[in-house]
């Protein structure tokens, strides 16, 4: 029979969490990996008391009564989020052995896909059924109401452009994650590009009464990058500003420069606005997928609240950083930093 030494030696050699429980069901080895996650006080206490969860304590109670091991769930609550473990308990001559396999990652992306398709099926279910509502008057009441059949199909054509802008930006976030991994090799004029983004949009500047100012754009700053890419990047930021984050007779500015940054040179778009500004609370979440500041306001405006987090994922491809800055009632800048090496 192996001595606990050399049970420790064995449990050690293990890249998971791992313990022994004796005879007594009090905890009497844990590997390095355990002592870390659980701490040393779990040694030479019942693993009742160190482990108040149900299913584990009856997986525990299984194998030392010779009835088998077992696989259970435990969720242990830490600071910043529950840590969720699958652990297998096997019984051993003079014991069990547990050993806790770190699930969190995968409950978490658990979590992410199923509020993904929540957030997706509501942003779709609003249109659909104002479409469906629409298309019902028309085939009823309104049939030969000619003034009310104008109204209804242009609201029924703003809804379905709604609905095509939201699948368009989530096939570009689909095609954005696949490439993640891929850095561009092709080298782009992103001094070009800024230019051609800005005439695109000198329209809607217009219309919103809004200046659109270019700095830095004159001259050729060339990057290894993907050109379409970065147009979305250039054209969600300023179409943002130009939208949310500026009145009438407010200036959007966007600036290229090439600077010294702490790990070589770089290159920094910044677009900056002279708008109401975003509380500090919302700033950490802008980049999810959905998470509007606005909701009403965005959905007003055609936003599918998909934009920042396609601009996220394309700086994350570019190996580059996005930074916001805001303050209330004094604007919002946006900060693209792409290194050039």
């Amino acid at each position: 029979m192996q001595t606990r030494h050399e049970i420790l030696a064995i449990l050690q050699g293990l890249p998971l969490a791992a313990l022994m429980v004796g005879a007594d069901a009090r905890i009497v080895l844990a590997n390095d990996a355990a002592i870390a996650a659980f701490g040393a006080a779990i040694l030479q206490r019942h693993h009742g008391i160190s482990f108040r969860q149900p299913d584990f304590v009856r997986a525990v109670e299984a194998a030392l009564t010779g009835r088998g091991g077992s696989r259970v769930r435990v969720v242990i609550s830490a600071a910043a989020q529950d840590v969720v473990y699958q652990v297998t308990v096997s019984p051993l001559p003079d014991g069990a052995l547990c050993v806790f396999e770190d699930f969190s990652a995968q409950e978490q992306m658990g979590q992410m896909r199923r509020d993904f398709v929540a957030n997706v099926s509501h942003e779709l279910r609003t249109p659909l059924t104002s479409l469906l509502g629409f298309i019902e008057t028309l085939q009823g009441p309104a049939r030969n109401d000619a003034a009310a059949r104008e109204r209804f199909l242009a609201i029924m054509a703003s809804e379905a452009e709604r609905m095509s802008r939201l699948v368009r930006d989530l096939l570009h976030l689909s095609r954005v994650e696949a490439e993640e991994l891929r850095r561009p090799t092709e080298a782009v004029d992103l001094a070009a590009l800024l230019r051609a983004v800005a005439s695109n949009l000198r329209g809607l500047a217009a219309g919103a009464g809004v200046s659109l100012v270019l700095d830095g754009a004159d001259a050729p700053l060339m990057l290894r990058a993907d050109a379409d890419q970065m147009t979305q990047v250039m054209q969600n930021l300023i179409e943002n500003a130009l939208k949310y984050g500026s009145s009438r007779g407010a200036t959007v500015r966007a600036a290229l420069a090439r600077e010294s940054g702490p790990r070589g040179e770089q290159v920094c778009l910044r677009v900056m606005d002279q708008g109401e500004g975003i509380d500090p609370l919302h700033i950490p979440r802008l980049t999810e997928r959905f998470y509007r500041v606005d909701g009403h306001r965005s959905r007003e405006k055609g936003g599918t609240g998909l934009g920042l987090a396609i601009v996220k994922h394309i700086v994350n491809r570019h190996r580059g950083r996005l930074l916001i800055d805001s303050e209330k009632g004094k604007g919002s800048q946006f900060t693209v930093i792409l290194p050039l090496g």
